[in-house]
């Protein structure tokens, strides 16, 4: 295979992954063949790898699928998406998710990702969180009633299921506790407001849309500076630091790897209900925050490092959620034939490697 040819050239890791999706013969991508598919949010994690594993498909499985990558930032979407840039099928679309949606070619699918996902951004810019929550995604609504779309899937959370202890596996109709008046749940409550929304869109308009709650999701293309948990824990661990909780740690959630909630997304454009939601998560990866920091100096052990908790007085600002235990259940999403593959050691060892290999390529530049 002449590298040239790969879509993540820099990042074997990750390369090897969105082959595997595209290679999987569970999934009938022919849907797609001839067909436009619109990725809002395509520069983060989640949306960068599914405008890959579509480039992919293309290639493997020689089809035709117009990939639409929408962004803000241009400029960072071409370094992104360097190795595919040239490629007939593939468009880079510049915008603002807050104003009307200016793309006038037909748009056949729709993924939906644009949205902060750092916890100190809920609580420094709540109004600004959202906004780009209701009014992006009512845009983006306007937008694929207008076009007539075959499909849509909205990239919701496990966080609008908020404080629920009740339940030791927790389904998609069991809902706990948000603490309106803290800014923090801007997110939370934005997720919630917003998924009525899209059931609403599908009971009025037609608009066939499904919603992805995914739980914490990581693994492969985790940007080294990356401020969420898994990477704090990670960059840690490639530093040889010691890794500091802020908190007590005993926050349990379940999480899913890059590649497993790439396939999901795909699961529920292709065969999922529209106007329902469905959990994404491994159910096998429940952990508290503390312990998963002591698996981390488990398996990086020739690191020397340790976990230490040092609360500082203002952690408030740090815009952490309630202490919870949130344990999600995947069943429904298993039903259409989705069950994920990788657990939380091999995605922390594949990020560190696909980080680990971009870093290197970079400083040899």
């Amino acid at each position: 295979m002449d590298i040239n040819q790969l879509e993540s050239k820099n990042d074997n890791v990750l390369q090897k992954d969105i082959e595997e999706i595209s290679n999987n013969s569970d999934y009938d991508f022919e849907q797609l063949n001839n067909k436009t598919v619109f990725i809002t949010g395509a520069a983060g994690l989640i949306g960068s790898q599914i405008v890959k594993a579509l480039a992919c498909i293309n290639r493997l499985r020689n089809l035709n699928i117009k990939i639409v990558a929408f962004v803000r930032n241009e400029e960072k979407a071409k370094k992104v998406f360097e190795d595919i840039l040239d490629r007939d099928n593939f468009e880079i679309c510049t915008g603002d998710i807050l104003d009307t949606i200016k793309y006038e070619k037909k748009v056949d699918y729709i993924i939906h990702g644009a949205s902060p996902t750092e916890s100190k951004y809920f609580v420094l810019n709540p109004v600004e969180t959202i906004d780009i929550a209701v009014n992006g995604t009512k845009n983006i609504l306007e937008f694929a009633k207008k076009n007539k779309i075959e499909s849509m899937v909205y990239l919701s959370s496990l966080e609008v299921y908020g404080k629920n202890e009740a339940k030791e596996l927790v389904s998609e109709n069991d809902y706990g506790y948000i603490d309106i008046l803290n800014v923090r749940s801007s997110y939370s409550e934005g997720k919630r407001i917003v998924e009525c929304m899209c059931k609403s869109y599908f009971e009025e308009y037609g608009v066939p849309v499904k919603i992805a709650r995914l739980s914490q999701t990581f693994g492969t293309g985790v940007e080294y500076n990356d401020k969420r948990v898994f990477a704090e824990f990670c960059r840690a661990a490639m530093e040889k630091n010691n890794i500091i909780l802020h908190t007590e740690g005993k926050t349990i959630r379940t999480y899913c790897y890059t590649k497993d909630a790439i396939y999901a997304i795909f699961k529920l454009l292709l065969n999922g209900m529209s106007g329902e939601a469905y959990n994404v998560s491994n159910m096998n990866t429940a952990i508290s925050i503390k312990e998963m920091a002591e698996l981390v100096c488990k398996i990086f052990s020739d690191d020397n490092i340790e976990v230490k908790v040092e609360i500082p007085d203002d952690v408030g600002k740090f815009g952490y959620n309630p202490e919870m235990i949130i344990k999600l259940d995947t069943l429904k999403i298993e039903k259409l034939g989705w069950k994920a593959t990788t657990d939380l050691k091999e995605m922390f060892i594949n990020m560190r490697k696909s980080i680990e290999q971009r870093n290197k390529i970079e400083r040899n530049k």
